[in-house]
């Protein structure tokens, strides 16, 4: 063989070896890329500041997740407009399972109350499962009435019309529905005072600036047990364990009241099914776990969990139920 031709057979062999070598590199450079889910902390949006029922629940789940998906599991609050912000947030987070909202009932009521939002919350989403239903509870400042009944409250209320305040967690929240059918039922007028989240309303009412609320039970139940507020009755249709001696509105004379607060978790429409699998047999686990549902009693939350297609079927039932509710108590925000 002359120089020439073994020095053209050498440089082909080089040149098929790095040629090998390359599709290695991108094959490994894929595979890296490719890596199983989760490859990196997973945040949890919570859509009301710090303190609140949300919060409390998501900040719980969290702590456990954590634990199975051997992944950072961040709690991140981004609170206003009645918990339309944070899920507006998430509906255009990228879907890859990695940002997720705690969704709660607020978001089913603020399809029909506000004239214009930027998200679809049936078509942007899709649910991975339920967390809890906690039940609202009518609580007063104990220094700012003495009524201890349903009846002797709504009594004060017209006896002295435009005094009385209730706060919410914001607009076309439950609560603010809540009150809105309150008065509607008993021919009693209040003032709307809403907050961004539980824990600034619950700040005010403590402090006499408000003098009642129908926050959910988990915020309030301490001021309860420490006899700075006093609770009349719950919205549900049922007692709650929490609070066994306090009656329903429907026990009350609000008969057909019930309205509790759901909360679940949802990812941004697309993320991949595999995902959203994962998601709920991982949550499902955490929720069903004998200490997780012990936390839960002690918070005054009702655990439900449940597959996707159960929450889904849940958002497109109540949606329903609070058009007609938002419709015949005439809210409506632009």
């Amino acid at each position: 063989m002359s120089s020439l031709s073994s020095f053209r057979s050498r440089r082909a062999i080089v040149m098929a070896a790095a040629a090998v070598g390359a599709t290695a590199g991108l094959a490994g450079a894929g595979s890296a890329s490719a890596q199983p889910w989760p490859a990196k902390p997973v945040t949890l949006v919570v859509p009301f500041p710090a303190g609140g029922t949300t919060d409390v629940l998501a900040r719980a789940l969290a702590e456990k997740l954590q634990a199975s998906l051997g992944q950072p599991v961040i709690v991140e609050s981004k609170p206003g407009a009645g918990a339309t912000l944070g899920a507006d947030y998430v509906a255009k987070a990228k879907p890859d399972g990695y940002t997720l909202l705690i969704g709660a009932v607020h978001h089913t009521i603020a399809s029909s109350v506000y004239k214009r939002l930027p998200y679809d919350f049936q078509k942007d989403f899709v649910p991975i499962t339920g967390i809890a239903l906690v039940p609202n509870v009518l609580v007063v400042n104990a220094g700012a009435t003495t009524a201890k009944t349903v009846q002797e409250l709504v009594a004060q209320i017209k006896a002295q019309p435009g005094k009385w305040t209730y706060g919410s967690n914001g607009n076309g929240t439950a609560q603010h529905l809540i009150g809105t059918q309150f008065q509607n039922l008993t021919g009693t007028t209040m003032l709307h005072v809403p907050y961004k989240g539980s824990g600034p309303l619950a700040t005010d009412l403590l402090g006499g600036q408000i003098q009642m609320s129908f926050d959910t039970i988990t915020p309030v139940l301490p001021h309860i047990k420490a006899g700075k507020l006093r609770a009349l009755a719950v919205t549900t249709a049922r007692r709650s364990s929490a609070l066994p001696d306090v009656p329903t509105l429907d026990e009350a004379g609000l008969k057909g009241f019930d309205i509790g607060t759901w909360f679940g978790v949802l990812a941004p429409a697309g993320t991949p099914k595999d995902v959203v699998a994962r998601l709920n047999g991982e949550m499902v686990k955490v929720l069903q776990a004998p200490e997780f549902r012990r936390r839960m009693e002690e918070l005054g939350a009702e655990v439900t969990g449940g597959s996707s297609d159960q929450l889904a079927e849940k958002i497109r039932n109540e949606t329903g139920k609070f058009a007609k509710l938002v419709k015949d108590a005439n809210v409506q925000i632009e």
